[in-house]
């Protein structure tokens, strides 16, 4: 039976983008704002009115915009100490924006309120009670961020009750509990929105957490079960600092875990892409360690996990992937076994016998292979070569005779130029010079010269392999202390017009590493073509 509801404030548009490196355009805005509404969000904080040309923008476009569910909120401040709040240009500014909801914020500590704002105990009431009246009277729905209220009840309990009841008095909607600095622990936060719940019983509490002592999701699932019925977050937990309370994480411990009800219960399944698509527009890499819908949250390495996953799933994971939109991966290294193998060749459409000779004796390349510096676990696409060499004779429809590089540097423009010539044969043709095809390519480094020799070569007799392109290449080292006579490890990133793949090479030498990487993803694309 599910509990309460709990509603879902999403401040991703606002605090989020008070992160390091984190920046939306207005256009940008849009597009998560609607994105947001199709997931089930239930309010989404846009920005501050008047505080930069951003929010402005994103606020005269979002005035066209006709959301399903979701309810837009402008964010602000009380009014200034000094103004009546008929007279303040930023409460005005926020009527302006023309959202059906306004966020305020107004302070909880009394540091703050005599040390920051310079002005009196009394008057920071009566700036929270008549900022949130004007807006009232507007016909303005209004939530109460009650900033550093934690800090502040620590500091005098009776006074932060009193900017509360304020704000109540007001007719804030919602009173919203803001660890600001996110320092404070579990069972004080616990004890504290208890208390809070209790005093103010006619009037719904809400919980705004920041990650600063790694807690963020914790206490904002402790606060819910403490009490509060409505939770503020960032998408993959984006803001100031360290960030806000994760949404990715809290949202399915309150759906799958806690059983609480959600609007946005229903669209669980699209988690993984949503929080995809947030990072694609942010320009983040997706954290792979991110639980739930990181790629790496139900990928087994160990052979025994994967043995064990393949007979029971929930063995070895906590929910089934699927619920959140994120799958079940099985990576190849050294620690494999043949559980890991044969499930990880079946995800691939290819059937294997365990227990056979062929298992052993891959294994055991495996294990060779990974010992020399190559990568499998990160290198789906020559692991599946390798399976196609071994278990199914895959041999190449060519014989490389020869590659040679040349690389110069131009200092009187500063440029490099690099040569590459590739010399190749079909099988089955004659061995003669005549019948070698030789190509020649130059580009800006050694690598991408290599590279589009090898297209032109290959290209002529296997035009499916013309549209594959290096889209991305990594290079490190696998042993210490062996300085430039350490084998290198080639990691490569290739595409074609509906999927992308990784590759590896390993050797004493960058441009042999590279060539191994190279031509395994052009035979993974003959793979693909049948």
């Amino acid at each position: 039976m599910k509990k309460t509801k709990v509603l879902v404030y999403d401040t991703t548009l606002r605090d989020g983008t008070q992160g390091e490196g984190i920046s939306f355009s207005a256009e940008d805005k849009v597009l998560l704002a609607r994105k947001m509404d199709a997931f089930g969000i239930d309010y989404i904080e846009g920005g501050w009115p008047g505080s930069n040309p951003r929010d402005m923008g994103f606020f005269e476009l979002a005035k066209d915009i006709e959301f399903s569910h979701a309810k837009l909120a402008a964010f602000g401040s009380t009014r200034r100490a000094s103004l009546a709040a008929k007279d303040d240009p930023q409460l005005r500014q926020l009527l302006e924006a023309e959202t059906p909801v306004v966020t305020i914020f107004g302070k909880s500590w009394t540091l703050h309120v005599t040390d920051v704002l310079k002005t009196t105990l009394e008057e920071n009431l009566k700036m929270i009670r008549e900022s949130i009246a004007f807006l009232k009277e507007a016909g303005r729905e209004v939530i109460y961020d009650a900033e550093h209220f934690f800090d502040g009840y620590k500091a005098n309990k009776e006074y932060a009750m009193n900017t509360l009841q304020a704000a109540v008095e007001g007719g804030a909607e919602y009173i919203v509990l803001c660890d600001t600095n996110g320092g404070t622990q579990i069972q004080e936060f616990i004890a504290i929105v208890k208390e809070v719940d209790a005093k103010f019983a006619d009037t719904p509490v809400g919980v705004h957490c920041h990650n600063d002592c790694g807690l963020g999701v914790a206490l904002s699932l402790s606060g819910i079960e403490a009490g509060a019925t409505m939770v503020q977050g960032t998408i993959n937990g984006y803001g100031e600092r360290v960030g806000n309370a994760n949404l990715t994480s809290i949202l399915p411990n309150l759906h799958f875990k806690l059983g609480f009800d959600l609007n946005c219960g229903d669209h669980m399944s699209q988690l993984r892409d949503f929080s995809i698509d947030v990072d694609k527009l942010a320009n983040i890499t997706p954290n792979k360690k991110e639980p739930y819908v990181g790629i790496s949250a139900f990928a087994h390495k160990g052979g025994v996990h994967a043995n064990a996953a393949k007979k029971v799933s929930h063995s070895y994971e906590h929910m089934e992937p699927e619920l959140v939109g994120n799958k079940r991966r099985i990576l190849m290294s050294d620690m494999s076994g043949s559980s890991s193998v044969a499930l990880k060749a079946k995800q691939l459409g290819i059937d294997l016998e365990e227990k056979s000779p062929e298992m052993r004796s891959f294994l055991a390349k495996i294990k060779e292979l990974e010992n020399k510096g190559y990568e499998y676990e990160s290198a789906d696409a020559s692991f599946v070569v390798l399976l196609y060499q071994h278990f199914h004779n895959l041999t190449d429809d060519f014989d490389l005779v020869s590659y040679r590089t040349i690389s110069e540097m131009v200092r009187d423009s500063n440029t490099n130029i690099s040569e590459a010539v590739v010399k190749l044969r079909l099988k089955d043709h004659m061995v003669s010079d005549e019948d070698m095809k030789m190509t020649i390519s130059e580009s800006s480094g050694p690598v991408g010269a290599l590279d589009h020799a090898m297209r032109q070569a290959f290209g002529q007799h296997f035009p499916a392999l013309r549209n594959v392109n290096l889209i991305d290449y990594k290079v490190r080292i696998t042993q210490t202390g062996a300085g430039t006579d350490s084998i290198v490890q080639v990691l490569m990133k290739s595409s074609d017009d509906d999927e992308v793949w990784w590759t590896c090479g390993a050797d004493g030498s960058i441009i042999e590493a590279s060539y191994q990487a190279l031509c395994d993803s052009f035979r993974y694309k003959l793979i693909k073509e049948g």
